[in-house]
């Protein structure tokens, strides 16, 4: 029987490639969710040569494959949505675990009036020794849920670019819409940062966004130094555009780096062996970003935007992925 339109409650959408390592966990994790009302998965898959296809037909998932080079951060997010059927509309990953069963009444939670566009939840990391231990998941504070919004969009404008970015931290691996607002306001055909630039764009339109920490996800990357400074750099490209941000140019360096030694150093539980590793692996991915942030600076500052767009573009040839070893 297939379900109606009004039967459902919430539809997550998933962009997917070669997810064949964490599809089983993830799906799971997803079907299983408590909350009031039907679901449905919608899952997009642009060129898969693993085995997620055959994983997918095991579970009741409804599937849209679209060619490789048709995807885009935006555009196929917008896909998804103009597929769903619910009131709600969650957007993920492909390696995104949900760290309860209660995610997405988290999430829920947050709509306390009709003019919240969407609600955030949290990426966190394990305590598990094949991650790096400097992004364990270590809360300092209780939870708390924030919410933001401008009845005057030039009250958000007068801000300071780092305080709109900060604001506008928003997460496409962990993120729920009301649809109805989302398929007025869609994702703009950018290549990367479509959840930041929809959030300004949401408060500019006078929505409210909400962040919600109580709703988790597991997510992690492995990075190797090329892949910290090419995602490094596009970040900052984004962000700079969008927002007008300029990357840190590396005077708190050395001091960001006796930090993390200290701290790896005193984490109990993991063999000296398995730390030296680890600051090992910090080490270079800090160089990575700080090199990328001085490349991109630099590009900046010789002011000729075309010469940026070309190393961007030429970074850029590449999706960020997750790691086989997260």
């Amino acid at each position: 029987m297939s379900i109606g339109v009004d039967d459902v409650l919430i539809s997550v959408v998933i962009p997917v490639k070669n997810g064949g390592s964490w599809l089983d966990e993830t799906i799971p994790a997803i079907l299983h969710q408590e909350i009031p009302g039907q679901l449905e998965l919608i899952v997009i898959d642009s060129g898969s040569s693993d085995n997620t296809l055959s994983i997918l037909k095991k579970y009741s998932v409804r599937l849209i494959r679209i060619e490789a080079g048709d995807f885009n951060h935006g555009l196929t997010r917008n896909l998804g949505v103009a597929h769903a059927k619910g009131k709600y509309v969650v957007l993920t990953v492909q390696d995104a675990k949900p760290k309860s069963s209660l995610w997405l009444r988290e999430l829920l939670n947050g709509f306390n009036d009709d003019l919240v566009a969407g609600v955030c939840g949290q990426q966190i990391v394990p305590h598990d020794l094949d991650k790096n231990p400097v992004e364990w998941f270590r809360p300092i504070s209780k939870p708390l849920t924030r919410k933001y919004q401008f009845p005057h969009k030039e009250d958000f404008l007068k801000l300071q670019p780092d305080e709109q970015l900060s604001i506008c931290r928003w997460d496409d691996v962990n993120a729920m819409y009301r649809r109805k607002i989302l398929t007025r306001l869609p994702f703009r055909k950018t290549d990367f940062a479509e959840d930041a630039l929809w959030a300004k764009d949401a408060l500019l339109a006078g929505y409210a966004i909400v962040y919600n920490p109580l709703a988790q996800v597991e997510h992690y990357h492995q990075e190797d130094y090329r892949f910290a400074f090419k995602r490094n750099f596009i970040i900052q490209y984004h962000f700079n555009k969008y927002f007008g941000t300029i990357p840190d140019n590396g005077e708190n360096r050395l001091l960001k780096t006796l930090r993390v030694i200290k701290q790896i150093l005193a984490e109990p539980g993991i063999p000296f062996s398995k730390k030296w590793q680890w600051v090992k692996y910090n080490y270079r991915n800090q160089q990575a970003v700080f090199m990328s942030n001085r490349v991109f600076l630099k590009k900046l500052r010789d002011n000729k935007p075309e010469s940026l767009e070309k190393l961007y573009l030429d970074l850029s040839q590449f999706i960020p992925q997750a790691s086989l070893n997260s």
